[in-house]
């Protein structure tokens, strides 16, 4: 079976996949990198909160502000159900959805394989986020747990070094979701024209780029106080 792919979607597809993955394997994996962004501030500041959390007898605020952040996960793994429901019903009645495409500026009506194809991205891309932000709401559940186990003893950094790797690495996983959630609205451009991927796809890693390294927040962030 031939896919109905031009060169210009066979581009557009290639520059959607190196700016999603390339970003987030420099980001993520290269040391020198990782520790200018916001994500590296953001662990060092959980690290100082657990182990600040050894001092204090009363850690109901600290629960609190992890369900605060289970929260906003679980939102956001409930959301990412409810953009496949409708990814799926798009793909079980796709003519009205295509004719709607039609009709904006710079677009064709795709033939039903290039629309099962375009869906199918967007259909990848949220099963991916909804798995991140699952795992990232069960970490956090789990980094609940070790808070409220852990000893009324300031000396014990052992235990509060454990609950901070774990609640860095749901940070982390919801890191990931977020970006899938960017990346999968750069995709829908692809319905419009591939040029508009292209385009989506360089912006989004732009406005990545400039929250994660460039940003007020990240300044903000990056003490350079001792722990």
């Amino acid at each position: 079976m031939t896919l109905p792919l031009t060169i210009l979607d066979w581009v557009a597809l290639a520059v959607f996949a190196l700016a999603w993955i390339g970003y987030a394997s420099i980001t993520d994996r290269v040391k020198s990198i990782r520790a200018r962004s916001v994500i590296a501030a953001m662990d060092e500041h959980r690290h100082r909160w657990m182990r600040a959390a050894l001092g204090r007898e009363n850690r109901i605020a600290d629960i609190a502000a992890i369900g605060n952040l289970m929260s906003s996960t679980s939102f956001l793994a409930t959301t990412s159900i409810l953009v496949l429901g409708g990814l799926v019903a798009m793909l079980s009645a796709p003519d009205p959805a295509r004719h709607v495409v039609a009709v904006l500026p710079w677009s064709q009506m795709p033939d039903e394989m290039m629309w099962e194809l375009k869906i199918g991205l967007l259909l990848v891309i949220f099963v991916k986020t909804f798995f991140e932000f699952t795992w990232a709401l069960r970490q956090f559940n789990y980094t609940s747990t070790l808070l409220m186990g852990m000893p009324l003893d300031p000396h014990a950094v052992g235990h509060a070094d454990a609950a901070a790797k774990l609640a860095n690495r749901a940070a982390r996983h919801f890191n990931t979701g977020l970006r899938a959630y960017y990346f999968g609205l750069a995709a829908l451009a692809w319905i419009i024209h591939p040029l508009a991927l292209i385009v989506a796809s360089l912006l989004v890693l732009r406005e990545l780029h400039r929250r994660e390294f460039r940003s007020v927040a990240r300044d903000a962030l990056a003490t350079r106080e001792v722990r």
